[in-house]
Order: C-alpha cells, then structure tokens, then sequence
C-alpha cells in the first residue's frame, strides 16, 4: 500500500465514508436474508425491487422521474432532521427531541397556513421560530437547572404531539381527522415549485424544498466549520468550563444551539406539509417518525452536513423501495428492517475507525521495524 492511500485511509472523512458503506452493506444484506427466510425463490427479486425503487418502471422515463421527484420530496425533510440532530451532536448534545420541535413546526405552519391564508415564505418563517422555540425550552433547563437534554426532549416529543393535535383540529376538515388539503383552502400557502416539477414528470409535490434543504446543509457547514459562532458552540460543547475561562458564555450557547436545532427540525416540518404530500391527522398517537429517522441519516452521514444530504436519500430511497416489493409474499416494512438494521449498526462506526486505524498502525510499526533491521544489517 502506498503512502497516498495510507493517508486516505487515515482520512477521518474517508473512515467515515467507508464505515457507512460497511453498514449499508451489511443491512441489504440481512435484508435479504430474512427475505430468503420468507420466500427463497423470491428473495433475489424482492432485494433487487427495494434497491432499485423508482427504477423499476425501466423504460418509461415518465415514470422513473416522477417517483424519484417523490423520493427527493421525502428527502428534503428529513435532510433538515438529520442537520437539527448532527448541529446539536457537533456541539456536545444529543438532541432526541429533535421530533417534538418537528411536530412543533408541522402544526403552527399549517395552523396559520390553513387558517389566517399566511403565505408560504411567512408560513416557512413561523415554523423555524416554532421549532426554536420547542428547543429552546430543554436548552434552558440544560443551562440554568442542569436538566438533562435527552429527558426534557423525550418529554417535550409527547407534549408537543398532543398540542399539535389539539391545535390543528381548528383546521380539520370535519369529513375526516385530516387536516385540509392546503391546495383547496390556501393555493398561496403551498410551497412553489418555480418549473421544478416539470422536471419530475409534472409531480406537484415537488418543491423549492429540494434545493432549500441542499442550501441550508452547506449552510450549517458553513457555519461550523468557518466562523467564529460554530467554534465558539463547538467549543462549549466539548468543555464547558474551558468556554467559560475563555469568556465565551456557555449558558447563551446552550440554549442558541438547541434553538438553533430546533428551528432545523421545524423547517423540515414545513418542507413537508407545506409541500401538500402529507396531511395532518388529529388521531396521531405517536410521533412522527421523521425526528427520529433525522438521527440514522445524522450518523450514516458520519455527523457531515453534506453527508446527510446523501444518508437521508439512501434512506428514503430503500424504505420507499419496499412499496415495489411483491405483496402477496413479502410486506413493504421488509425496508424499514433494513434501514433499522443499517441505523444499529451505524452505532459501530466509531468502533468501526479504531479497529482500522489500529490496522494501519501496526502494520506501519511492522514496516518501520522491518526497515529498522534491513538499515542494521547494512
């Protein structure tokens, strides 16, 4: 091995390429050793229809581009979990109740989008503020009372749904325990999509949401990569008594950086509802899913900005992909198996980089000595 590629493999950001590439695999393939436990003769078939998702309609173009619009649309939102998870991580917190601050801006922007006619920028506005809001609340406990964040979340996720629930029955349609349809009640509070749908074969859910999530990604590295704030949350998180000897004020970047999470996970909220795909029901009793999907693509992404951007597409590109599966065989959870298989074992990526890296350097002690020796003789 050359020292180029040692050094690649010595890359943090190449470890964390590789060790998410080791968990995809592994998950497909578990997947599909429970699809042959199900059906041995269908199993090849069955993996092949989740990977390939919008690509199985082949040769009708129309088609493939529509329902690859439909999984760029999925996408989008949960980009914005996974960067309210990763932002927080970065900083020393684990933000669980990433999915309360989700649920938080899904009913205040439908809330007004239904029921004042708000237009969608003000509606998109409303729901960071949400969101901020529902995460500023653990972030105060955590700086003036010491609360841990993870509890206060958990908690906050159940309270929010039930407000968001009771909230939104304002704008139910009474025929079901959906809220209204925005395109009938408020046309000025759906996303535009300024010619994007045109692209995806005329899909309607399509939205400036797709590009606006790539934007803020780049966006969140930006900022804590290259500016003064993200070191300063950075450095907070990572020893908050050096931050305070320093003059940085820890208990303000607490709760900034919660905030700040929190106005993520409501933003994606209302790439989501605000784009029409999905309605609210009144009879929720669990959490969306979304929040909580936001910390695999946060992890599988190796905590990268632009690394979510690419975890969340795998992950809404195999779990959809379970809907092209043979259902008088298999069901369509057989995905959600698989992206729960790959979220466990993305648990190990850490595990994963320090048996490498103990690779690489004793087969570099092995050299050295071998040099060592061959330099004695001489």
């Amino acid at each position: 091995m050359n020292k180029k590629n040692k050094n690649l493999l010595k890359n943090p950001g190449f470890q964390s390429f590789l060790a998410a590439l080791v968990c995809i695999i592994i998950g497909i393939f578990i997947g599909y050793l429970v699809l042959l436990a199900i059906s041995p003769k269908d199993a090849f078939g069955g993996i092949t229809a989740i990977m390939k998702n919008f690509l199985n309609y082949g040769g009708k173009k129309q088609a493939v581009m529509k329902y690859f619009g439909s999984t760029l649309v999925k996408t989008a939102p949960l980009v914005m979990c996974s960067l309210s998870i990763l932002f927080a991580y970065k900083v020393g917190f684990f933000n669980i109740g990433a999915a309360g601050q989700y649920v938080a801006g899904a009913a205040v922007s439908l809330f007004f989008a239904l029921n004042f006619n708000f237009h969608w920028s003000v509606c998109l506005v409303i729901a960071i503020l949400a969101g901020a809001f529902w995460g500023a609340i653990p972030g105060i406990l955590k700086a003036y009372r010491n609360v841990n964040e993870v509890i206060s979340g958990i908690m906050l996720n159940w309270i929010g749904l039930y407000l968001a629930n009771s909230l939104i029955t304002i704008v139910k349609d009474p025929k079901t325990p959906f809220s209204y349809k925005l395109e009938e009640k408020n046309p000025l509070g759906k996303l535009p999509s300024f010619g994007l749908e045109k692209l995806f074969s005329n899909n309607r859910y399509v939205t400036i949401a797709i590009p606006l999530a790539v934007i803020v990604a780049i966006l969140i590295w930006v900022i804590l990569e290259k500016t003064k704030l993200g070191y300063e949350l950075k450095a907070t998180g990572a020893n908050k008594n050096a931050a305070i000897y320093c003059g940085m004020n820890e208990k303000k970047n607490t709760v900034l950086t919660l905030a700040i999470s929190g106005g993520l996970a409501g933003l994606g909220a209302a790439f989501n509802y605000l784009s029409g795909v999905e309605q609210w029901a009144t009879t929720q009793t669990s959490v969306p899913g979304m929040g909580f999907n936001g910390i695999a693509s946060a992890f599988l992404g190796g905590l990268s900005p632009i690394g979510a951007i690419f975890s969340s597409f795998f992950i809404q590109h195999i779990t959809l992909g379970g809907g092209y599966l043979d259902k008088r065989v298999y069901c369509a959870q057989v995905s959600d198996l698989m992206s729960s298989i790959i979220i466990y074992l993305c648990g190990f990526a850490l595990f994963f980089k320090i048996i490498l890296n103990r690779a690489l350097d004793k087969k570099e002690e092995k050299k050295a000595m071998a040099e060592n020796e061959k330099g004695g003789k001489n």
